[in-house]
């Protein structure tokens, strides 16, 4: 299939800015993926299509304030970082960098960041980071220390972060939560970009699907007799990334990390063997099930990195419906709910929410897909 079959015109102004003030207030496209037929809700009426017996799939990752804006050392100039992920033991084992030399600040940790001005980010470049008024003071008294360390194929950066205490700590001193790039306004309240059951840290995207949520609405729901199953899948900035390659399926997926708790594996398949429905909320929570689930339609315990690709032609392993956001035009998004319910009913039923007038992206209305 070719990119410009996923593409639509969205005018400008259905771009939601900011979120609504009551989570649960938004609107519910319902979309049957097998007639194409849909009806207009608001998100509250979820429990109408939810049954006793079905189990609702969370991403409980949580996003970290991952946008850090320093300065670089000794120079002064400007520097705005990224955190995509940490690396732990496994990824730097084989790795023989250069001992940290700074005293003061004695801990450390690595991540792969993105940045820019990025000509000027060669290894070994220091950067600074913290809440002093000046560069100069920054400098001679950070909170947090980058040093450049190697640089990836695709051009981001491994770095190691040195300070003094708990990194999580002062990252949320230094740190600013990164909001996507459609996104002008300022979020006066950084935990409308968090689901209420957020507590993994790790992803620089909320799963946004989630943000309508409300514990209270969650409660209906299992008092239902619906089971609730909590994946992780730290969301990372390469889900804003354009598709560039005209034939869809030369393009090359980002990597993301995901894991399944044996509990979760347990409610999922416990609830598939009675019949029930597995409802994803959200591509996100729909990529670690399809991702974790084996060729007997079997969710499996583990942890890992995927890219898996979700686009028209696959067949779902484990998955029945699934509760997402309106997506972007020729994005993997797009792609991914055009597989579970057919590319001309999404783009039809995108078509009326145009046309209602429905808020799109990450701060926008919902759709339902049964």
């Amino acid at each position: 299939m070719k990119l410009h079959d996923f593409y639509y015109e969205l005018p400008p102004e259905l771009i939601a800015q900011t979120p609504l003030k009551d989570r649960s207030a938004s609107k519910l496209l319902v979309l049957d993926k097998k007639s194409g037929e849909y009806v207009d809700r608001h998100f509250t009426d979820i429990l109408d299509y939810i049954d006793p017996g079905d189990c609702l799939v969370l991403n409980d990752t949580r996003v970290i304030p991952a946008r850090l804006l320093g300065v670089k050392n000794p120079t002064g100039s400007p520097i705005e970082f990224v955190l995509l992920h940490r690396l732990g033991e496994a990824d730097l084992a084989l790795k023989d960098y250069p001992e940290p030399r700074y005293p003061s600040l004695p801990d450390n940790c690595f991540w792969e960041v993105i940045l820019r001005p990025g000509k000027k980010a060669h290894v070994g470049t220091l950067f600074d980071f913290g809440d002093s008024p000046t560069p100069e003071e920054l400098m001679a008294s950070p909170l947090l220390r980058a040093e450049i360390l190697e640089i990836t194929e695709g051009g981001n950066r491994i770095v190691r972060f040195n300070f003094k205490g708990a990194f999580e700590e002062i990252l949320d001193k230094v740190g600013i939560v990164p909001l996507p790039p459609y996104i002008k306004e300022k979020l006066d309240d950084p935990e409308r970009y968090q689901t209420v059951y957020s507590r993994e840290n790790g992803s620089a995207a909320a799963p946004t699907a989630g943000l309508h949520f409300t514990s209270e609405l969650l409660d209906k729901i299992r008092a239902k007799g619906v089971r609730t199953a909590f994946v992780t899948l730290h969301v990372g900035l390469g889900t804003f990334r354009p598709v560039k390659e005209d034939n869809i399926e030369d393009h090359l997926m980002h990597s993301e990390y995901y894991e399944v708790t044996p509990e979760a594996a347990e409610a999922v398949n416990e609830a598939k063997a009675s019949g029930g429905r597995i409802i994803s909320v959200g591509t996100t929570s729909c990529r670690v099930l399809e991702t974790a689930t084996d060729d007997s339609g079997i969710l499996r315990p583990g942890s890992g990195w995927t890219d898996i690709y979700i686009y028209p032609g696959y067949r779902f392993k484990i998955l029945d419906a699934l509760i997402t956001n309106f997506h972007l035009p020729e994005s993997t998004l797009l792609m991914l709910v055009s597989s579970l319910a057919g590319r001309e009913h999404i783009l039809e039923a995108y078509r009326h929410a145009i046309e209602d007038r429905y808020r799109f992206f990450s701060f926008g209305d919902a759709m339902l897909i049964k």
